[in-house]
């Protein structure tokens, strides 16, 4: 596994350090993969941020920062060859600095909510920053969004990996957890995230990617008009704040149901507030499956998303009000993204009868999500 380090030794080797090339071949393909290196981006307590981009053979584009493992773009062509980015994303570590909905981020150490910022484990209680109302939202305060993750490339598996050490006590969570987040770019345009984590104390632990969508590649379309398809039978209710009740409820019958695809906008009224619910994704083992499939007709871009995780929070941008503005000044308004954030279940380490996100010393945690591209 190679480090990026880029040393400024003079005026001439900084002129040629300003970015470099890594070309390296996908095992599967043979193909060449390339990752290419800004310049730094940044610093953030006291740490040097880049940027980095994944290409592949068809020419998309993924672009990384290890400034909270953020997905800053997605540059992938429509059905008419013109390509554009269809992630929210900013074009410089300032923005991501300044108040935002975790565009592109990865979240921890708890992923979504747990009810009034406390969980207990054994007969020790934990208590949390109540960064949503009472509740305690994606990590707290500062969640793994906002840290500095270490950089590197693995040659084996051709994959850009982010490792960083959370501490004991970090946002109230128990354990030193050590967390690796590898990102690959394939010549099949599916970006794969593979996950883990291991700690020293009995810890809870959710992770996702908080990527928003809009397939059009214009924030000035909703996504109302975007075509979704989600493998579940079942959601979790939630209260007036976001929390689930506990229950499994069936979709048949319900604005929830996705078996079959429907349009966003067909039903979202009849949802308060929109979108914003975890789906108990249907499984059959361990390894990744298709959860969701979206898909655009006017740009004829399909989005699928395989994932081993046992839910997935359907996000329809219902707290977009404008207020962030992309790059070229466009405001990024309600329901002009949505998220698929591959996920365990809201609130599960005081939900007993959910799936467990106990990660205990000596076990070892490990997910892996898929989102893949492809044209109609």
């Amino acid at each position: 596994m190679k480090t990026f380090k880029i040393f400024i030794l003079g005026s001439i080797i900084a002129v040629l350090a300003v970015s470099f090339m890594v070309t390296c071949t996908d095992e599967r393909s043979g193909e060449p993969v390339e990752v290419f290196i800004q310049k730094e981006w940044g610093q953030v307590d006291g740490k040097k941020v880049y940027l980095f981009t994944l290409k592949n053979e068809k020419g998309d584009e993924v672009k990384i920062t290890n400034y909270g493992g953020i997905v800053t773009s997605w540059i992938t062509a429509d059905k008419s060859g013109k390509k554009s980015n269809v992630v929210i994303g900013y074009d410089s570590l300032s923005r991501y600095q300044e108040k935002n909905p975790y565009f592109g981020a990865i979240i921890g150490r708890y992923a979504n909510r747990i009810g009034n910022a406390t969980f207990k484990i054994d007969t020790a209680t934990y208590h949390l920053a109540a960064n949503d109302g009472k509740n305690s939202l994606h990590g707290g305060l500062k969640g793994f969004d906002k840290v500095v993750w270490d950089a590197s490339w693995n040659d084996t598996t051709n994959a850009l990996t982010l490792k960083y050490v959370s501490k004991d006590g970090e946002e109230g969570y128990p354990g030193n957890l050590t967390v690796t987040v590898a990102y690959k770019l394939t010549n099949d345009n599916e970006l794969l995230i593979d996950y883990t984590a291991e700690t020293d104390k009995p810890t809870v632990l959710n992770l996702t990617n908080h990527s928003y969508f809009n397939l059009t590649g214009d924030v000035n379309n909703t996504i109302l008009d975007h075509t979704l398809q989600i493998n579940a039978d079942k959601y979790t209710p939630v209260d007036a704040t976001l929390i689930p009740t506990g229950e499994l409820k069936e979709v048949k019958g319900t604005p929830f149901d996705f078996l079959q695809p429907h349009k966003i906008g067909e039903r979202i009224n009849d949802v308060k507030g929109g979108y914003d619910h975890n789906f108990v994704l249907n499984r059959q083992g361990d390894k990744p499956e298709l959860a969701a499939t979206l898909a655009d007709s006017v740009s004829g871009r399909v989005l699928e998303v395989y994932t081993s995780q046992p839910g997935m929070q359907f996000y329809t941008g219902n707290f977009l009000d404008g207020t962030n503005k992309l790059s070229d000044g466009k405001p990024i308004n309600i329901h002009t993204a949505l998220c698929l954030e591959t996920q365990h279940f809201p609130d599960s380490p005081n939900k007993p009868a959910f799936p467990t996100t106990l990660l205990k010393p000596g076990e070892k945690f490990h997910s892996q999500t898929k989102y893949k591209i492809s044209v109609k």
